[in-house]
């Protein structure tokens, strides 16, 4: 009978360690995320929608955007406009008629003209990003669609972490907007080198002498070596390129895109943190049972995964190995101040959505995706990691090599930041009084 029960337990240990390598691991519990409910910002506007509390109007040249980006708390000057054929209407798409998306902190909305859906992408804070379209033909009841199959053919790889998330990329595209894949492309973040940027969108700023790939339309299916994209840089005005009036804004601006590219890369390891921490926890719960241990015995291997993974958010949190910027960044839309003016200040009115953009995205580095409902629904094991990493580096006990970009200006004010803005924070927060020399 020990026999029986160490070969057992030895196919469960196989059986449960080859989960962890599947492509699919988040579709079984404790994720369960085509099966699992969604509680985010488009399904509690579905509820409203429902209960008759709120309505969405439809315009015959916009349909439901305009609307939905007011309930959503959307801003217009978020607008930016890819031409790639790397979407789900790509049939629609093309460099004269470009997809726009717009985000805000939570919701990313993709939107082509003459389309037939707004296409969505949510987050949420237990099956990370979540997916839907919204038919653009005008109805009595309106509904949400969501999607669990055909969006993660490309939002659920190693280019998202591995989880269901969103990707930025940048490519070079023929006139017709299909990719020239041949020719190489760059998962985009904000460490991600400022000339490998934004391929197959448009972009409208002004960015000094830095050199990136936006505005660049390929003449044929071989891209010159090497690349020149003058015409490219600098852009203000895309009239000579597309019709602006068949867009809520004629702008793709600069600095929207280097806080989605930000903003992508944070949700996505807050999503990896998230779902390694709650399947490491249930591959223990099975072990233990298994062993006839008890519930909460903590493995070895569970703690080291969920440390891993808590980690790699808190680098992305803290902007480490962030592109620096050889030039100030300016856009044309208005969303920088339209950004800044969300969110929490302290008393000295500081607050971590200040933008610097001159040598790098943020004047105090840590993201206000800290804030964020996702961040506020991570594991508690997740956040008692972080918060006690966070602690030790804004405290200067952590003097790594890798936290090297941030002052010791930069560590205070962070931290005098986050003790007046962020509730939660553990005891141990409270009282540094002088938590470095100034």
């Amino acid at each position: 009978m020990k026999y029986i029960h160490l070969i057992t337990l030895f196919v469960l240990v196989v059986s449960l360690s080859s989960r962890g390598n599947a492509a699919d691991e988040f579709e079984r519990p404790p994720i369960d995320y085509s099966r699992g409910t969604p509680d985010n910002a488009i399904s509690r506007l579905q509820g409203m929608l429902d209960s008759g509390e709120l309505t969405l109007n439809y315009e015959p040249r916009f349909g439901y955007l305009p609307a939905l980006l007011q309930a959503l708390q959307i801003p217009r000057e978020s607008q930016m406009l890819v031409f790639s054929k790397t979407s789900l209407q790509l049939r629609r798409i093309t460099p004269r008629t470009p997809r726009a998306i717009y985000f805000n902190d939570d919701v990313y909305l993709g939107y082509c003209h003459a389309g037939d859906v707004l296409e969505i992408s949510v987050a949420d804070s237990n099956l990370g990003t979540v997916f839907y379209t919204l038919d653009q033909e005008a109805r009595d009841s309106i509904q949400f669609v969501r999607h669990t199959d055909n969006c993660l053919i490309c939002h659920s790889s190693s280019r998202t972490e591995g989880v269901p998330g969103h990707l930025v990329r940048s490519l070079f595209v023929e006139s017709t907007g299909q990719p020239i894949f041949a020719a190489g492309s760059y998962t985009v973040d904000h460490t991600t080198p400022f000339a490998q940027r934004w391929g197959g969108w448009y972009v409208t700023g002004t960015h000094g002498t830095q050199t990136h790939l936006g505005n660049l339309v390929v003449e044929g299916r071989q891209v010159p070596q090497p690349v020149n994209n003058e015409a490219g840089q600098n852009v203000t005005d895309l009239s000579t390129r597309i019709l602006t009036t068949n867009y809520l804004t004629p702008h793709s601006d600069l600095v929207a895109l280097m806080l989605l590219e930000h903003q992508a890369f944070v949700h996505n390891r807050i999503t990896k943190a998230n779902f390694a921490a709650r399947q490491a926890l249930h591959y223990q719960r099975t072990l233990n049972a298994a062993l006839g241990e008890a519930e909460e015995n903590r493995l070895d291997s569970t703690t080291r995964r969920i440390n891993s993974a808590a980690e790699d958010l808190l680098d992305a949190l803290l902007m480490v190995d962030e592109a620096e910027l050889a030039a100030p960044l300016r856009g044309t839309s208005g969303f920088a101040e339209t950004f800044e003016k969300i969110g929490p200040r302290d008393d000295r009115q500081r607050s971590l959505r200040d933008l610097d953009l001159s040598r790098r995205m943020f004047k105090y580095p840590c993201s206000y995706l800290i804030y964020s409902s996702s961040f506020d629904g991570l594991p508690e094991v997740i956040h008692e990691h972080l918060w006690l990493r966070l602690w030790e580096i804004l405290t200067g006990r952590d003097t790594s090599p890798k936290y090297a970009h941030l002052s010791t200006q930069d560590r205070t004010a962070i931290l005098e930041i986050l003790v007046q803005t962020k509730p939660g924070l553990p005891d141990y927060w409270q009282h540094v009084a002088e938590p470095l020399s100034r």
